[in-house]
Protein backbone atom coordinates (compact mmCIF):
# COMPACT_ATOMS: atom_id res chain seq x y z
CA UNK A 1 0.00 0.00 0.00
CA UNK A 2 1.21 3.67 -1.17
CA UNK A 3 1.81 5.97 1.86
CA UNK A 4 -0.03 9.19 1.45
CA UNK A 5 3.01 11.83 -0.09
CA UNK A 6 3.82 14.77 1.62
CA UNK A 7 5.16 16.06 -2.20
CA UNK A 8 2.94 19.24 -3.26
CA UNK A 9 0.87 19.05 -5.82
CA UNK A 10 2.24 19.94 -9.38
CA UNK A 11 0.56 20.84 -12.38
CA UNK A 12 -1.60 19.25 -14.57
CA UNK A 13 -4.07 20.81 -11.43
CA UNK A 14 -8.08 20.55 -12.03
CA UNK A 15 -9.77 23.82 -12.81
CA UNK A 16 -12.00 23.94 -9.94
CA UNK A 17 -8.56 24.31 -7.59
CA UNK A 18 -7.82 27.54 -9.97
CA UNK A 19 -10.42 29.54 -7.93
CA UNK A 20 -10.68 33.47 -8.01
CA UNK A 21 -8.98 35.21 -4.89
CA UNK A 22 -11.53 35.66 -2.00
CA UNK A 23 -12.01 38.93 0.35
CA UNK A 24 -10.03 36.87 2.98
CA UNK A 25 -6.86 36.98 0.64
CA UNK A 26 -6.66 40.73 0.81
CA UNK A 27 -9.36 41.20 -2.19
CA UNK A 28 -11.57 43.67 -2.67
CA UNK A 29 -14.33 43.16 -5.03
CA UNK A 30 -16.49 45.68 -6.74
CA UNK A 31 -19.40 46.02 -8.72
CA UNK A 32 -19.95 48.69 -11.85
CA UNK A 33 -23.44 50.16 -12.55
CA UNK A 34 -23.98 51.16 -15.92
CA UNK A 35 -25.91 55.08 -16.70
CA UNK A 36 -25.67 57.21 -19.87
CA UNK A 37 -23.87 60.41 -19.93
CA UNK A 38 -26.01 63.68 -20.98
CA UNK A 39 -25.68 65.51 -24.26
CA UNK A 40 -26.36 64.55 -27.91
CA UNK A 41 -25.60 61.54 -28.92
CA UNK A 42 -24.00 60.44 -26.28
CA UNK A 43 -26.88 57.90 -24.30
CA UNK A 44 -26.50 55.93 -27.73
CA UNK A 45 -22.65 55.44 -27.50
CA UNK A 46 -23.02 53.13 -24.57
CA UNK A 47 -23.78 49.54 -24.09
CA UNK A 48 -24.35 47.78 -21.10
CA UNK A 49 -21.85 45.12 -20.44
CA UNK A 50 -22.89 41.33 -19.82
CA UNK A 51 -21.31 38.55 -17.67
CA UNK A 52 -20.71 35.25 -19.12
CA UNK A 53 -20.30 32.18 -17.37
CA UNK A 54 -18.73 28.30 -17.92
CA UNK A 55 -18.55 25.59 -16.14
CA UNK A 56 -15.75 23.88 -14.73
CA UNK A 57 -14.02 21.47 -17.76
CA UNK A 58 -13.18 17.89 -16.67
CA UNK A 59 -9.94 16.11 -17.98
CA UNK A 60 -9.99 13.22 -20.44
CA UNK A 61 -13.51 14.38 -22.07
CA UNK A 62 -12.20 15.93 -24.78
CA UNK A 63 -9.14 16.89 -26.67
CA UNK A 64 -10.16 20.47 -26.03
CA UNK A 65 -10.94 20.02 -22.37
CA UNK A 66 -7.12 18.17 -22.01
CA UNK A 67 -5.45 21.37 -23.42
CA UNK A 68 -7.40 23.91 -20.80
CA UNK A 69 -6.01 21.64 -17.89
CA UNK A 70 -2.81 21.17 -18.62
CA UNK A 71 -2.14 24.70 -19.98
CA UNK A 72 -3.54 26.51 -16.55
CA UNK A 73 -1.11 29.10 -17.29
CA UNK A 74 -3.54 31.55 -19.03
CA UNK A 75 -5.99 31.26 -15.57
CA UNK A 76 -2.78 32.15 -13.68
CA UNK A 77 -2.24 35.27 -15.80
CA UNK A 78 -6.04 36.50 -15.62
CA UNK A 79 -5.92 35.49 -11.76
CA UNK A 80 -2.34 38.13 -11.85
CA UNK A 81 -4.00 40.46 -14.01
CA UNK A 82 -7.04 40.69 -11.49
CA UNK A 83 -4.82 40.96 -8.59
CA UNK A 84 -2.80 43.81 -9.81
CA UNK A 85 -5.56 45.32 -11.08
CA UNK A 86 -7.68 45.66 -7.36
CA UNK A 87 -4.48 45.76 -5.29
CA UNK A 88 -2.27 49.05 -4.34
CA UNK A 89 1.38 48.36 -3.00
CA UNK A 90 0.26 49.01 0.26
CA UNK A 91 -2.26 45.73 0.08
CA UNK A 92 -5.39 48.46 0.01
CA UNK A 93 -7.51 47.98 -2.42
CA UNK A 94 -7.43 50.45 -5.40
CA UNK A 95 -11.40 51.00 -4.97
CA UNK A 96 -10.43 52.67 -1.42
CA UNK A 97 -10.73 56.04 -0.97
CA UNK A 98 -7.41 56.38 1.00
CA UNK A 99 -5.14 55.03 -1.72
CA UNK A 100 -6.57 57.71 -3.61
CA UNK A 101 -6.56 60.54 -0.80
CA UNK A 102 -2.56 59.60 -0.10
CA UNK A 103 -1.88 60.03 -3.61
CA UNK A 104 -3.33 63.54 -3.11
CA UNK A 105 -1.40 64.02 0.02
CA UNK A 106 1.86 63.79 -2.44
CA UNK A 107 0.53 65.90 -4.29
CA UNK A 108 0.05 68.39 -1.99
CA UNK A 109 3.35 67.81 -0.83
CA UNK A 110 4.81 68.61 -4.16
CA UNK A 111 3.11 72.01 -4.47
CA UNK A 112 -0.74 71.61 -5.35
CA UNK A 113 -2.60 73.81 -2.92
CA UNK A 114 -6.03 74.55 -4.36
CA UNK A 115 -8.25 72.11 -1.53
CA UNK A 116 -11.01 71.91 -3.86
CA UNK A 117 -9.30 70.58 -7.09
CA UNK A 118 -7.61 68.09 -4.77
CA UNK A 119 -10.82 66.96 -3.60
CA UNK A 120 -11.77 66.75 -6.80
CA UNK A 121 -8.66 64.23 -7.66
CA UNK A 122 -9.36 61.90 -4.50
CA UNK A 123 -12.76 61.04 -5.52
CA UNK A 124 -11.98 59.89 -9.05
CA UNK A 125 -11.17 56.60 -9.52
CA UNK A 126 -7.82 56.79 -11.79
CA UNK A 127 -7.38 52.72 -11.72
CA UNK A 128 -10.81 52.65 -13.95
CA UNK A 129 -9.28 54.47 -16.63
CA UNK A 130 -6.24 52.70 -17.09
CA UNK A 131 -5.30 49.15 -18.68
CA UNK A 132 -5.42 46.38 -16.19
CA UNK A 133 -1.99 45.41 -16.25
CA UNK A 134 -0.60 48.89 -15.23
CA UNK A 135 -3.62 49.39 -12.40
CA UNK A 136 -0.94 49.24 -9.92
CA UNK A 137 0.30 51.77 -10.87
CA UNK A 138 -2.43 54.26 -11.10
CA UNK A 139 -1.72 56.26 -8.26
CA UNK A 140 1.75 57.30 -9.11
CA UNK A 141 2.37 60.51 -10.86
CA UNK A 142 2.85 59.52 -13.80
CA UNK A 143 1.90 59.26 -17.52
CA UNK A 144 0.22 55.78 -18.63
CA UNK A 145 -0.11 54.51 -22.23
CA UNK A 146 -4.16 54.16 -23.21
CA UNK A 147 -3.03 53.07 -26.68
CA UNK A 148 -3.15 54.54 -30.06
CA UNK A 149 0.07 56.24 -28.99
CA UNK A 150 -1.52 58.64 -26.52
CA UNK A 151 -1.57 58.90 -22.86
CA UNK A 152 -3.28 59.62 -19.58
CA UNK A 153 -1.34 62.51 -17.97
CA UNK A 154 0.33 62.35 -14.42
CA UNK A 155 -2.12 63.34 -11.84
CA UNK A 156 0.02 66.43 -11.01
CA UNK A 157 -0.38 67.76 -14.07
CA UNK A 158 -3.83 67.03 -14.44
CA UNK A 159 -4.34 69.55 -11.27
CA UNK A 160 -1.72 71.91 -11.76
CA UNK A 161 -3.52 72.57 -14.78
CA UNK A 162 -6.60 73.13 -13.34
CA UNK A 163 -5.42 74.93 -10.69
CA UNK A 164 -4.96 77.26 -13.16
CA UNK A 165 -8.41 77.20 -14.55
CA UNK A 166 -10.14 77.58 -11.07
CA UNK A 167 -8.04 81.02 -10.84
CA UNK A 168 -9.88 82.68 -13.70
CA UNK A 169 -11.84 85.36 -13.70
CA UNK A 170 -14.78 83.91 -14.48
CA UNK A 171 -14.18 80.61 -12.27
CA UNK A 172 -13.46 82.74 -9.22
CA UNK A 173 -16.77 85.10 -9.74
CA UNK A 174 -18.98 81.93 -10.18
CA UNK A 175 -17.11 79.60 -7.59
CA UNK A 176 -16.33 76.72 -10.11
CA UNK A 177 -14.81 76.56 -13.70
CA UNK A 178 -18.41 77.12 -15.85
CA UNK A 179 -18.52 75.07 -18.91
CA UNK A 180 -15.92 73.44 -20.05
CA UNK A 181 -13.95 72.62 -23.63
CA UNK A 182 -11.58 70.11 -23.05
CA UNK A 183 -9.48 69.42 -26.14
CA UNK A 184 -8.55 65.47 -26.05
CA UNK A 185 -10.86 63.39 -24.27
CA UNK A 186 -8.36 60.28 -24.41
CA UNK A 187 -9.15 57.87 -21.75
CA UNK A 188 -11.92 60.29 -19.75
CA UNK A 189 -10.19 60.41 -16.66
CA UNK A 190 -9.73 64.21 -16.89
CA UNK A 191 -12.82 65.09 -17.91
CA UNK A 192 -14.02 63.13 -15.08
CA UNK A 193 -11.65 65.25 -12.51
CA UNK A 194 -12.96 68.57 -14.35
CA UNK A 195 -16.57 67.63 -13.73
CA UNK A 196 -15.90 67.88 -10.36
CA UNK A 197 -15.27 71.58 -10.60
CA UNK A 198 -17.61 72.48 -13.45
CA UNK A 199 -21.09 73.19 -14.66
CA UNK A 200 -20.73 71.31 -17.74
CA UNK A 201 -18.15 69.20 -19.71
CA UNK A 202 -17.64 69.35 -23.71
CA UNK A 203 -14.51 67.27 -24.74
CA UNK A 204 -13.97 66.63 -28.38
CA UNK A 205 -11.57 63.43 -29.17
CA UNK A 206 -10.18 63.10 -32.84
CA UNK A 207 -9.79 59.26 -32.55
CA UNK A 208 -13.33 56.99 -32.56
CA UNK A 209 -11.66 54.27 -30.73
CA UNK A 210 -10.54 56.38 -27.80
CA UNK A 211 -13.43 58.05 -27.85
CA UNK A 212 -15.52 55.10 -27.51
CA UNK A 213 -12.81 53.87 -24.75
CA UNK A 214 -13.78 57.11 -23.09
CA UNK A 215 -17.72 56.56 -23.44
CA UNK A 216 -17.32 52.66 -21.70
CA UNK A 217 -14.78 53.97 -18.83
CA UNK A 218 -17.25 57.04 -17.94
CA UNK A 219 -20.48 54.77 -18.07
CA UNK A 220 -20.56 53.61 -14.34
CA UNK A 221 -19.40 56.77 -12.83
CA UNK A 222 -22.84 58.93 -13.23
CA UNK A 223 -21.61 62.24 -14.77
CA UNK A 224 -24.78 63.57 -16.36
CA UNK A 225 -22.61 66.94 -17.03
CA UNK A 226 -20.29 65.42 -19.35
CA UNK A 227 -20.90 65.18 -23.20
CA UNK A 228 -18.31 63.63 -25.26
CA UNK A 229 -18.21 64.82 -29.21
CA UNK A 230 -15.98 62.77 -31.57
CA UNK A 231 -14.52 65.70 -33.80
CA UNK A 232 -11.51 67.77 -34.51
CA UNK A 233 -10.35 69.35 -31.25
CA UNK A 234 -8.48 72.74 -33.43
CA UNK A 235 -12.35 73.50 -34.22
CA UNK A 236 -13.13 73.32 -30.78
CA UNK A 237 -17.03 73.17 -30.55
CA UNK A 238 -19.45 76.23 -31.56
CA UNK A 239 -22.47 74.46 -30.51
CA UNK A 240 -21.65 75.11 -26.76
CA UNK A 241 -19.73 78.13 -26.83
CA UNK A 242 -18.69 80.17 -25.29
CA UNK A 243 -16.54 78.46 -22.47
CA UNK A 244 -15.76 79.93 -19.13
CA UNK A 245 -12.37 77.28 -19.29
CA UNK A 246 -10.62 76.02 -21.93
CA UNK A 247 -7.96 73.15 -21.45
CA UNK A 248 -5.89 70.76 -24.17
CA UNK A 249 -4.37 68.13 -23.28
CA UNK A 250 -2.35 68.26 -26.82
CA UNK A 251 0.41 70.54 -27.62
CA UNK A 252 0.67 72.78 -31.14
CA UNK A 253 2.63 75.27 -32.88
CA UNK A 254 -0.04 77.90 -31.86
CA UNK A 255 -3.30 78.19 -30.49
CA UNK A 256 -6.38 78.03 -32.79
CA UNK A 257 -7.99 80.93 -33.84
CA UNK A 258 -11.18 78.80 -32.73
CA UNK A 259 -10.02 78.17 -29.61
CA UNK A 260 -9.99 82.02 -28.33
CA UNK A 261 -13.38 83.02 -30.20
CA UNK A 262 -15.14 80.43 -28.04
CA UNK A 263 -13.90 81.61 -25.13
CA UNK A 264 -15.70 83.67 -23.04
CA UNK A 265 -15.23 87.10 -21.46
CA UNK A 266 -13.27 86.70 -18.20
CA UNK A 267 -12.58 83.05 -19.32
CA UNK A 268 -9.66 81.76 -19.21
CA UNK A 269 -7.43 78.48 -22.00
CA UNK A 270 -4.53 76.62 -20.77
CA UNK A 271 -2.99 74.61 -22.85
CA UNK A 272 0.75 73.23 -23.66
CA UNK A 273 2.35 74.71 -26.79
CA UNK A 274 5.81 74.28 -28.80
CA UNK A 275 8.13 76.39 -26.94
CA UNK A 276 9.60 79.43 -29.08
CA UNK A 277 12.98 77.75 -31.03
CA UNK A 278 10.64 74.66 -31.27
CA UNK A 279 12.29 73.22 -28.54
CA UNK A 280 10.23 71.13 -26.23
CA UNK A 281 6.66 72.39 -24.92
CA UNK A 282 5.89 74.46 -22.26
CA UNK A 283 2.12 75.56 -20.82
CA UNK A 284 0.52 78.80 -21.71
CA UNK A 285 -2.66 80.07 -20.03
CA UNK A 286 -4.37 83.13 -21.94
CA UNK A 287 -6.73 85.30 -19.98
CA UNK A 288 -9.67 86.72 -22.06
CA UNK A 289 -10.61 90.33 -20.77
CA UNK A 290 -13.20 93.01 -21.22
CA UNK A 291 -12.33 96.80 -19.75
CA UNK A 292 -14.44 99.71 -20.79
CA UNK A 293 -16.04 97.33 -23.56
CA UNK A 294 -12.40 96.82 -25.57
CA UNK A 295 -11.90 92.79 -25.46
CA UNK A 296 -8.15 91.49 -25.26
CA UNK A 297 -6.39 88.50 -24.93
CA UNK A 298 -3.30 88.45 -22.23
CA UNK A 299 -0.99 85.23 -22.79
CA UNK A 300 1.58 83.77 -19.59
CA UNK A 301 3.96 81.41 -20.16
CA UNK A 302 4.58 78.80 -17.95
CA UNK A 303 6.86 75.79 -17.36
CA UNK A 304 7.98 73.34 -19.38
CA UNK A 305 5.65 70.09 -19.82
CA UNK A 306 5.47 67.11 -22.31
CA UNK A 307 2.26 66.41 -24.43
CA UNK A 308 1.29 64.48 -27.52
CA UNK A 309 1.09 66.78 -30.45
CA UNK A 310 -1.99 68.48 -31.46
CA UNK A 311 -3.16 67.23 -34.71
CA UNK A 312 -6.34 68.26 -37.34
CA UNK A 313 -8.71 65.63 -38.43
CA UNK A 314 -10.64 62.90 -37.39
CA UNK A 315 -9.78 59.34 -37.36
Amino acid sequence: MNKPSNRPQRFPLSLNKLGSPSAGNGFSASGAGASGLAGQGVAAGFSAAGASSSGVLSAGKSTVATREVLMPQRHLREAAADAARRMAPSGLGLDSIHVRHRMVQRLKQTGLQDERVLQALAEVPRHEFVDSALAIQAYEDTSLPIGHGQTISKPSVVGRMIAMLMGGAAAQQQGHLGRVLEIGTGCGYQAAVLSRLAKQVVSIERLKPLHDKALSNLQSLQLSQIRLIHGDGRLGHAGSAPYESIIAAAGGEDLPAAWLAQLAPGGRLVAPMVAPGGRGQILVLVDHLVEVGISRYVRSEYEAVHFVPLKSGVL
